[in-house]
């Protein structure tokens, strides 16, 4: 799984335009539970999605007057130990 994070701008507090509504709505598309915060929006999937969420939320923005949109993409920590050993010296 992978934790999407991105804001899209402009930005005025309380009155998010068409550039951030669309964004979520295609977020949602995807069937991402967007978590709609004070200074941008997130959500959770799985890592083969990460590109075509990003990839929609920066069109539906961009195609309604965004003009900056900033992703954060990170790997979440794994909850359970990995099946087999990882060699010393060599990333997961």
């Amino acid at each position: 799984m992978a934790y999407v994070e991105f804001t899209i701008e402009p930005f005025v507090e309380g009155h998010p335009g068409p550039h951030v509504t669309a964004a979520i709505d295609a977020a949602r598309a995807h069937d991402a539970d967007i978590e709609i915060g004070p200074f941008g929006s997130s959500c959770t999937v799985a890592i083969e999605a990460v590109g075509v969420l990003v990839a929609s939320v920066s069109d539906a923005a961009f195609a309604n007057g965004a003009s900056h949109v900033s992703v954060h993409v990170a790997r979440e920590t794994p909850i359970t130990p990995p099946a087999f050993p990882i060699p010393h010296g060599v990333s997961e």
